[in-house]
Order: structure tokens, then sequence, then C-alpha cells
């Protein structure tokens, strides 16, 4: 007789911390407003594409889901990470399940991703990172899933998934690439060999090809964002410290990333999975070599804390051991919560941190991508002073009497999207802006012609007194712990001559 279907212990434990996990991040994302990047890619949602200038289109296709369920409040920019970040605790849990766990390691790897500093933040925000920490464990639980079973299926399910991270972000080549230099000099080799294995390479190339078609009609824009990204941020990156901050991302989950990289090496049972130990490090000496950012290493760490917890499983027997390691993870993990998630309003953040760099000297928490040291992490930097900013604008579009004949412009992607998001609520227009993929969509004339424009900037240019005889401040951000503290909103009124002319040569000058 059949059994009836019955779920383990384990198996709801680990659902229950997954579902408390993600209750946490959306309670909790209220601390602070929408995040710079957030208010880009949830503008891509208006904009549905085969690709960005400097993403791939499924943020914005999932951007544009979530929007039209739950229109633009900080709740439907929050809500996806939340509910991915369930799958992705249950998806860790079953790769130390494969990797020879049972259910202690299950839960012990629930509980790594779930209070590590990567998986805290990642599943904070709406980026691409979030579901490419996802996508980048799927292929790592694939490998280890076809290694236990040698079924071709998986080699075809593990090329659509790599087609599909390629779709998310470019990122995963690396991964690639270290896959490439090491399958040859294991006893896996014969996978080039394989009928399944080029399937597998073609599936992929079939699920990215609408991207790939996208870049070479729009001239390669990616390279053009990479080499931007190679002159303004990663020739900062200083390669000692990308490699400290390696050990400082999972934060006490490193119990189980440095155990569980030991452990595929030195465990004769780890044997059949030890080249991904070969090629997580891989990911990590090619990005250090190519300067890359600290956190782009981290698609690797989930599968690292699957095997750390099998490991840790493998040592301690006795279940008030078991019950120690937990606590102590825990008990290391609550002083430094606010570094992964914003447990506190802006204010108490603030002294937090200032605490973080007096007392304790961890100046590297609140570095900025130039090196410059702030009150607050870059990312909640960037989550400050977008609210005052639209309800300033709003302000000065509402003393433009005749809207048809006005246009607003900001300076960058975050102060645009600022005006696209958040401005919904307001009845604001669409920003006009030549940063990000809102060059795409500026409108290449006006009709009517131009008569006034809300400029947000630092302060007006030279051009703009020489194309407006008045320009009136109307306000500025005035949260200093904001990364854009200081940027004004200025009505633009009186043109000197046709708007239209002038726009005709500003446009000439960027195509």
């Amino acid at each position: 007789m059949k059994k009836p279907f019955s779920v383990s212990s384990a198996t709801i434990i680990i659902i229950l911390l997954a579902v408390l996990n993600a209750v946490i991040h959306i309670v909790f994302s209220y601390n602070l407003e929408y995040h710079r990047d957030e208010l880009l890619y949830f503008s891509l949602g208006q904009h549905p594409s085969f690709g960005y200038a400097t993403v791939p289109p499924m943020t914005g296709w999932v951007a544009w889901l979530m929007k039209s369920l739950f229109g633009y409040s900080i709740f439907a920019v929050r809500i996806f990470p939340a509910l991915l970040s369930i799958l992705m605790v249950v998806l860790v849990s079953e790769t130390a399940r494969e990797l020879g766990g049972s259910d202690f390691s299950r839960i012990l790897a629930a509980i790594g991703i779930i209070v590590s500093i990567i998986g805290l933040r990642t599943f904070l925000m709406f980026q691409p990172v979030h579901i490419d920490l996802f996508l980048w464990t799927l292929l790592f639980y694939l490998l280890v899933k076809y290694i236990n079973t040698e079924r071709g299926k998986y080699l075809v399910l593990f090329g659509i998934a790599a087609g599909f991270t390629l779709l998310n972000k470019y990122l995963v080549g690396v991964f690639f690439l270290s896959l490439l230099l090491v399958v040859p000099f294991t006893r896996y080799r014969y996978l080039f060999r394989e009928k399944k294995f080029w399937i597998g390479i073609l599936a992929a190339i079939v699920v990215f090809s609408p991207n790939l078609i996208w870049q070479i009609a729009n001239k390669l824009p990616v390279l053009k964002h990479f080499s931007e990204l190679q002159r303004t941020q990663l020739v900062n990156v200083d390669r000692g410290a990308f490699l400290f901050e390696q050990l400082m991302m999972p934060g006490a989950a490193s119990f189980l990333t440095v155990a569980g990289l030991l452990f595929l090496y030195l465990d004769k049972k780890m044997k059949p999975y030890r080249f991904l130990g070969s090629v997580s490090l891989g990911v990590i000496l090619i990005l250090m070599l190519l300067q890359g950012k600290s956190y782009y290493t981290q698609g690797i760490f989930p599968f690292l804390m699957a095997a750390g917890a099998v490991s840790w499983e493998a040592m301690i027997k006795k279940a008030w051991l078991r019950m120690a390691l937990v606590a102590l993870i825990l008990a290391m993990t609550l002083p430094v919560l606010p570094i992964g998630i914003p447990v506190h309003k802006p204010e108490g953040l603030v002294k937090y941190f200032d605490k973080l760099k007096k007392v304790y000297g961890m100046d590297f928490v609140c570095r900025f991508e130039d090196n410059s040291i702030h009150s607050l992490p870059q990312d909640y930097a960037d989550m400050l002073g977008w609210e005052e900013l639209t309800k300033i604008a709003d302000k000065a579009w509402q003393m433009i009497p005749d809207k048809d004949a006005a246009f607003i412009y900001a300076e960058n992607y975050g102060q645009a999207g600022a005006i696209t998001v958040i401005g919904k609520k307001y009845g604001l227009p669409e920003a006009v802006c030549f940063s990000e993929s809102f060059l795409y969509w500026i409108p290449r004339d006006f009709d009517p012609d131009i008569k006034y424009a809300v400029y947000i900037n630092d302060e007006p240019g030279e051009d703009i007194y020489q194309v407006f005889r008045k320009v009136t401040k109307i306000g500025a951000i005035s949260n200093r712990d904001a990364r854009e503290f200081g940027t004004g909103v200025y009505l633009c009124e009186d043109p000197v001559a046709g708007f239209n002319g002038f726009w005709t040569e500003r446009l000439k000058q960027l195509f």
C-alpha cells in the first residue's frame, strides 16, 4: 500500500524560517525609502524590452509584472525580493540534502543564508542581484544533481537556467569561465563529449538570444557600460580589501562558508563535488584580478554554506553541541544585523554606524564606491531623500500654468526614477534624462515647444542660463545623510529662443 504524502518536521521548520525571513524583510524595509537603483529598475518596468543600457531584460520584465499587480508603492518594489528569499532558503537547504546532509544540515544551511549579510541585504531591495544569487545557487544545485545521478536532463536544465541567468545579469559569465578552466582538469572532462551537454549549451543560447540580438542591434551598449564601470568605480577597488570582505560578507555564516570549502577538499566523501570548490575559488581569483566589487562573488557562497552545514553535521553529533553552534551563529549575527538590514530608522542607523567607526574602526562598512567614508553605507545613503525631492519637484510643477509646454529634466537616473516612480502619486510626468536607459526614451522634439522646465541637479549648468531667462530655485534635499544631499529643484521659465532648436543640437552631441 502506498504511504500517504507527509512532510518532515525539518521541512516545516525550514519553510517557517523562510516565511519569517520574508516577513522581516518587508517590515524593516519601510525604515528607509526606495533605493536609487530600485527607482531605475522600476522605471524599466514602464518600458518592457529585450535589453537596457546596463542590464539584461529580466529585471524590467519583473518590474513590469510587479507594478501591474501592485502599483508603485514600497510594498510593490520589495515584495518580489522577499518572496524569492523564501525559495532561496528552501533551495540552499535542498542543496545541503543533495550533498549528503540530513535534517540538521538542512536547517543549519537555511539559517546560514538567512543570517548572512549577503542574504539580509540582497533580498531587501529590488535589484538584479537577488535574482542573480538565486540563479547562481540553482546552477550549483543542478550540477550537484547531475553528479549524484549522472542523468543528462540536469545538463539540459543547467543550460536553460544558464540562459535565464544571462538574461538577468552578465556577471555569471565569470562562473562559466571558471567552470571551463577547472572542468578539463577533472574526471568530468568527458562532459564535452556528452550530447546532452551540447543540447544544454544550445538551450542557453536560445534562451539568451533575445538579449543577444538586442545588444547587436543597439551596437553592444554592454561594452560601453563595462568600460565606464571600470573607469569610474572598479579602478577604486583595493584587492586586499576585496579578499578580506570575502570573509566579512557572509557574516556569522562564515562558519559555514569556510568549513564548506575545507570540507570539499579534505573529506573523501566530498571528492565528487571537490571541483565545485575549485570553481568557487576560481570565481574569487578572476574577480580579484579584474578588480571586481567584493559582492560580485556572492553567488558562490550559498553553495559553500550548504557544504559547510553538511560538514558541521558530520563533525558534531551531540544535540546540545549542534544547538550551541546555532546559538553562536545567531548571537554573532545580532550585533551586526543593521549592516545587513535596516532594523532602525535613519537616525538610529547613523548612531549605529558611527559607533562601528569610532569604537571598532570599521570604516569600511560606510565606504562608498569612490573610497570616501560617510555616515551610512552607500546602499542606505541611496535610500534617503527621494520622497523629499519628488515633493519639491511637484511643488515646482504645480507652479507651471501651461503643463503641455513643460517637462521635467533630471541629471541622473536616481533623480529621474524618483520622478517617474514616486511621482505617480502626484501625477507627475515621466522624467527626461540622459542617464542610463532613460536615454532610450527621451523625446526627439516637443510639441508644443517648451516654455517651462523643472530642472533637477546640484546646480544649473551654464547652458540652462543661456536657454532660459528666469531660473528659480524651489528647494533642495535637506537630509545630510542622503547621498543626494543638496540636490536642487529649479523652475526654468521664459526661453530665450525656441527650445526645440537647443534640444536638437543637444541630441546631435549625444547621438
